[in-house]
């Protein structure tokens, strides 16, 4: 497998001839987002790489729709290029696809097709993009574990924008991962105090713990303004973690390419 993170949740990942990206974001750095009662952010990284670099996409996961962090203007516009586009119930509503948009709720499970013959069985993961009963507020969010052909093992789980919570800490305990994506930074907003909205250092190292993959690679930390979390912190955390953990982690730099 060979990722490539273009900054934020977007990750380029090549896997068993398959060109698979995260939560495309594209858009230049500076502008202001609202993301709904009274919350906003800055994007204050812009992509590693653009579009022209990254296209032709087959397939596109994509965590949810109505945050601009994980789906901005430019992002949005790529997914009517993009071969099947997999989200949200809610956010197949809402995006224009290529022609393939599929709306997913956790648990459930969608297999992406290749004209030769490959498959990819897709399925959605629990989140909660938030504390307890804010669903309705943040709307739905999923994960995803992608499979490769008939193989058991699932070839890359993303986590999603997520809190640990019970139903992550299950799905941690019942997967078998090769590569995980964990979204991190610790989300929060002035307007809403010290409501957290994803998770931080210490919950990633909590998960990794929890689901042991071969590689863990932390995502969607930096370049927003939005993340309490420094990145150093995020380091630090895993830098103390038990080695067990700190073994797992493979950090990757921004637009380059790496075989994991």
């Amino acid at each position: 497998m060979r990722l490539t993170h273009l900054g934020g949740p977007t990750v380029l990942v090549e896997l068993d001839g398959w060109r698979i990206l995260t939560d495309p974001t594209f858009d230049p750095p500076g502008r202001r987002y609202g993301f709904g009662w009274g919350t906003s952010s800055r994007k204050t990284e812009g992509p590693a790489l653009g579009l022209a670099e990254v296209e032709p996409v087959d397939v596109v996961l994509l965590s949810h729709d109505h945050h601009a962090d994980n789906l901005d203007d430019a992002g949005r516009e790529m997914l009517t290029r993009a071969g099947v586009v997999l989200t949200t119930r809610a956010g197949a509503r809402r995006v224009a696809g290529g022609g393939d948009v599929r709306g997913l709720q956790s648990g459930e499970e969608t297999v992406v097709r290749a004209a030769d013959g490959r498959t990819l069985t897709v399925r959605a993961t629990p989140c909660r993009h938030g504390p307890p009963l804010s669903r309705p507020i943040v709307g739905p969010v999923v994960g995803f574990a992608v499979r490769v052909g008939d193989q058991r093992r699932t070839a890359l789980w993303m986590t999603g924008d997520t809190v640990l919570y019970g139903a992550l800490r299950t799905a941690a305990e019942e997967l078998d991962v090769d590569v995980a994506l964990v979204h991190a930074g610790k989300v929060r907003f002035p307007t809403t105090g010290p409501l957290r909205y994803s998770m931080d250092g210490s919950d990633a190292v909590d998960l990794i713990s929890t689901l042991r993959p071969r590689v863990a690679v932390p995502v969607h930390y930096e370049g927003w303004s939005h993340f309490s979390e420094p990145p150093a912190h995020l380091h630090e955390a895993i830098d103390a973690a038990p080695a067990d953990v700190r073994e797992r982690v493979v950090w990757l730099d921004r637009g380059v390419p790496q075989e994991v």
